[in-house]
Parts: structure tokens; sequence; C-alpha cells
């Protein structure tokens, strides 16, 4: 009697099984790795001295996505003209400053291995129109509870323990 001889499926071969398991596997942890948020309690940033003697300009203010998922952006006012909301790092890398639009803000730097923390923000008190008062509130809220800071180049994004994110430019410090 002839052996009949019959090809092997790729689904039914146990190594292509197991391939597509452990792809499929690693492929969802990467994807649950990208979508989290530092904990709660972490302050995450690049090293204080990356970021002496510059200027931010708030560029972009992304608010917490919808329930749809979508990201929802906040108007800002920009520009010399509007009196931007600005954050400069001094040159010693102990202390912030900068403009919350209507207001002056300063902080202090406190810096450990996991980055740096702003403490003791302080800020004026003149009186703004009432949006102004509303986004400065806000901005210096934000400011006080950010979970990390990145920098890409010209870039700084500030990632609230809300998941909004704050975009700044940099800017000629003059």
């Amino acid at each position: 009697m002839p052996t009949k001889l019959t090809a092997t499926s790729p689904s039914r071969n146990p190594l292509n099984s197991l391939f597509l398991m452990v792809f499929g596997l690693s492929l969802g942890l990467l994807t649950a790795c990208a979508n989290v948020i530092p904990p709660c309690n972490a302050k995450t940033s690049p090293p204080s001295a990356e970021l002496r003697n510059t200027k931010w300009e708030l560029t972009r203010w992304n608010l917490t996505p919808n329930s749809n998922g979508e990201v929802r952006t906040r108007q800002i006012p920009q520009g010399e003209a509007s009196n931007p909301i600005q954050i400069v790092f001094d040159a010693n890398g102990q202390r912030v400053s900068g403009s919350t639009g209507c207001n002056r803000f300063t902080a202090s730097l406190d810096e450990d291995s996991h980055g740096f923390t702003l403490k003791q923000i302080a800020s004026t008190k003149m009186a703004c129109a009432p949006q102004r008062m509303e986004l400065e509130n806000d901005f210096l809220y934000e400011l006080n509870d950010y979970r990390s800071i990145v920098r890409n180049g010209d870039q700084l994004l500030m990632i609230g323990a809300d998941r909004e994110v704050l975009s700044f430019t940099q800017r000629p410090n003059k």
C-alpha cells in the first residue's frame, strides 16, 4: 500500500502556534505599557541641569480625553502681545519663575533621583479678566500637580495627574 503524504497546515504546526501565541502576548504587553500613566505619587522629569537658563512658552494645552477617547484642546493666548504663559528655569537650577499670562509666579526646585519637583509655588495677585483668571488658576494647579515632564529638543511636555498635557516651546532667554 503506498504511503500517503500530507502537507502540514501552518496553523496546525505546533511551533507556528507557539510563535503566534508569544507574539500576541508580547504585543498585548507592549500596548498596555504604552498606556501606563506614572503612579499618582510619582513625579518624573529630566535632570534640572538640562533645563538651566531656559525659557518655555505654553503653546498647546490638551485636555483629558473625552469618553470617546478624543483629545480636546484648550484655547490659550499666544505671542508676546497676548502676555503668554511662560516658565523660566534659572541659571543655578534652584528656581523656576514665569508668567501665568496675568500674574508672575515663582517656585523652588527640589531634586532627587526621580527628577525634580516644584515646591513653594507663589504668585502675585493682580486682578485680571475672569477668563484669564480661570486659565491662570488651572495653570497653577497643573504646575503644582504634574506627574511627569518630558523634554524633546525644543519641546517640553508637562503631564498632569488628570492626564492633561501642557506643551511648551523653547524661546530665547532674554
